[in-house]
């Protein structure tokens, strides 16, 4: 499957929206601080499903946990991979770099027994064969970065009143597509859907049902997420089962490049 990225875009992906710097207007400013307002220290998912359809229909479902923290401001995720046995001890490790840093990717495979660093435009690869890439997998955090934030009418989902903001990327900044588009939920400041465009077209569109809104220790999160590739026909369903989030760090062995692998 083709996968395609942007820059630090919005998508929110349980309670794992951990923010990074925006450029905003003072209206999408507070759409900003309404979804950061919704982020927790440190998270943990006990369970989370990926089920890839390819154009052909056929199927694979991989299982595993994710650990997601704020360490200083900036974003840590650690994904361990429990099924399909060929690639139980899986694991995929994202840092975010300081203002100006380029972020930190790390993947470990049991077949070659190593971890590989993930640079350039691997990056923008299927992870482990899914509708997201390895930078999808910080967009799915919500970290904006070189961005410029604005504002669209507001409309409605599902009769939820939803805020429109608008995603851009700076000038002369590297940037897969050319704007993102995200709907996001006045009462739960998370998006319930993200539109990523190609000029003016959409090539990936990320969804997820009201039905889907969950709250925990205080934080709303989406349990059920799917992003399709407009283009190339496949998509990924993305569930979450079990979520705890609350105001401690978690252990830093779990986003250290030399022992997250070993978490299992």
């Amino acid at each position: 499957m083709k996968h395609g990225r942007w820059l630090r875009s919005t998508v929110c992906l349980a309670a794992l929206a951990m923010m990074g710097n925006a450029r905003a207007d003072a209206a999408a400013q507070k759409v900003l601080d309404c979804m950061r307002a919704n982020v927790p220290i440190s998270l943990q998912i006990k369970e989370v499903e990926l089920k890839s359809i390819d154009r052909a229909g056929a199927e694979r479902v991989l299982t595993g946990k994710v650990y997601a923290s704020r360490i200083d401001g900036l974003v840590r995720v650690l994904l361990l991979i429990s099924r399909p046995r060929d690639l139980d001890g899986a694991a995929y490790l994202l840092r975010e770099g300081a203002t100006g840093a380029k972020d930190d990717i790390f993947l470990f495979l049991p077949a070659i027994q190593r971890v590989r660093r993930i640079t350039g435009a691997s990056a923008d690869g299927s992870l482990l064969g899914t509708d997201f890439s390895y930078n999808d997998m910080k967009q799915l955090q919500n970290a904006f970065g070189d961005a410029v934030a604005t504002l669209d009418k507001p409309t409605m989902i599902e009769q939820r009143p939803v805020q429109v903001l608008n995603l851009a990327p700076l000038a002369g900044a590297p940037a897969r597509y050319s704007r993102v588009r995200a709907y996001v939920d006045d009462k739960a400041c998370v998006a319930l859907k993200v539109e990523f465009l190609e000029g003016n077209a959409v090539r990936k569109e990320l969804t997820a049902p009201v039905a889907g809104l969950q709250r925990s220790e205080g934080y709303w999160y989406l349990s059920d997420i799917l992003m399709r590739d407009l283009k190339d026909k496949t998509s990924t369903r993305l569930k979450v089962v079990g979520v705890a989030s609350g105001d401690k760090d978690l252990p830093s062995r779990l986003f250290d490049p030399t022992s997250f692998y070993r978490a299992h």
